[in-house]
């Protein structure tokens, strides 16, 4: 006879049906406590806040090992409870990334990034976000509207990170067309073939480049920086590894910074009393991007494998136990957030949401991603009085008809139609 659980249960990596409101599935998983065995995976899902902070900084225990993929058939047999050294051994896929590394090795590659992120850097960045947000809102204005996800945010953030890094102008639309084409991160429809790497490899063979002349011939730039970067030991990087740690935040950095675009001007959309408090009080969008971060953030979930064997909440985890650390439930966990389904400007200790991940992983690109979501909602709520959905795409208010992209890492419009006024 089929238990509650296997009755409501659905397949978290596939169902499209999950895309819509993601929340309704974990609320319903979180009625049988925090932490969950799937019935279908040997996956356990963690909804609770206290506990996914709890593994996302038990770095010991609790490897990142799976990440991108947390699907991937392990190389190797399982062997006790310890199988710290096999993972580390193990590369998880074909372009291992920084996300996949743990320890040392993480820390070391994340310390090749400190060039982009200093303050002259970002100041310099800014300005150029703003300028070139202003242009594209004042084409929408002038337009009465268009397509935002594809025509304005992805481009936008694409730009903006390529500006930062120091792709060459004649490359970044090479890297829009490539990131445009590909399918998205946690692809729902990869069935047995796995997460494609195709728009990595494309975008290797580009930052494989840069490196290699800029090692050659050094020039007064941040892709310089990087590829002269020491590690903090001292040691000179492996070219390869300064190519993948510039590749993934490019590629990371652009889709959920877009992403969270599109769920915040789809909320400013539907509540228009909303919008123009932010429009007569432009210091509100932060504290606004925060509550959006929290409530319908661009990251779902986050992953895991046990190194050790060890406990979540009460649940005994043997090595090996696949995790699902779920970022968007537990920042509506009730046990932290006061009627954690309403949105509400000025939360207590807002940020200590987890939609940017905590702990050494934390999102590296975080500073980033709310200036560059916060400039260009700054633009448009200048230079328009009234920001809509465009209800022949989308139909009425209350019977919406709104597409998200087919992942179970990123929360994200596939499009979002606007009319500006």
């Amino acid at each position: 006879m089929a238990t509650a659980a296997q009755t409501f249960e659905k397949d978290y990596f596939t169902d499209h049906s999950v895309l819509l409101d993601p929340y309704d599935y974990f609320e319903s998983i979180r009625t049988h406590g925090p932490v969950y065995q799937m019935q279908s995976r040997d996956v356990v899902v963690v909804t609770g806040f206290a506990e996914a902070l709890d593994v996302l900084l038990n770095t010991r225990d609790f490897s990142s090992w799976l990440n991108p993929d947390p699907l991937v058939a392990l190389p190797f047999e399982l062997e006790g409870d310890d199988i710290t050294a096999q993972l580390a051994a193990t590369p998880s896929n074909p372009m291992e990334l920084m996300v996949s590394y743990d320890g040392e090795r993480h820390a070391a590659a994340r310390s090749l990034l400190n060039p982009l992120f200093t303050p002259s850097r970002l100041k310099a960045n800014e300005a150029f976000m703003r300028a070139y947000a202003e242009e594209m809102v004042q084409d929408v204005v002038a337009a009465g509207g268009c397509e935002l996800v594809n025509k304005v945010a992805t481009p936008f953030v694409t730009m903006v990170i390529a500006d930062l890094l120091g792709v060459p102008a004649d490359d970044r639309e090479a890297f829009r067309e490539v990131i445009d084409s590909a399918p998205p991160p946690g692809n729902m429809d990869a069935g047995e073939d796995g997460q494609s790497v195709h728009p990595l490899m494309v975008m290797a063979g580009y930052f494989t480049r840069y490196v290699a002349e800029r090692r050659a011939q050094p020039q007064n730039d941040v892709m310089t920086e990087m590829a002269l970067a020491k590690y903090p030991d001292g040691s000179t990087p492996d070219a390869m590894e300064v190519v993948k740690s510039a590749m993934f935040l490019f590629a990371a950095g652009q889709d959920t910074s877009a992403k969270l675009i599109g769920n915040s001007m789809r909320r400013l959309a539907e509540d228009q009393d909303l919008q123009q408090q932010l429009r007569e009080d432009r210091k509100l969008i932060g504290p606004f991007l925060e509550e959006v971060l929290r409530v319908e953030g661009s990251t779902k979930a986050t992953f895991r494998i046990a190194s050790r064997k060890t406990k979540i909440g009460d649940m005994e985890i043997p090595a090996g136990k696949r995790v699902v650390v779920s970022l968007s439930a537990a920042n509506r966990d009730p046990r932290r957030w006061e009627d954690p389904a309403e949105f509400r400007i000025g939360r207590p200790k807002i940020k200590e949401h987890l939609a940017f991940g905590r702990g050494a992983h934390t999102c590296a690109g975080a500073p980033l991603a709310r200036a560059e979501v916060a400039v260009i909602l700054d633009r448009f709520l200048e230079h328009t009085s009234s920001i809509t959905l465009d209800e022949a795409h989308h139909g009425p208010a209350g019977n919406r008809a709104i597409e998200y992209e087919p992942s179970y890492i990123i929360r994200g419009l596939a499009n979002l139609h606007i009319k500006v006024a």
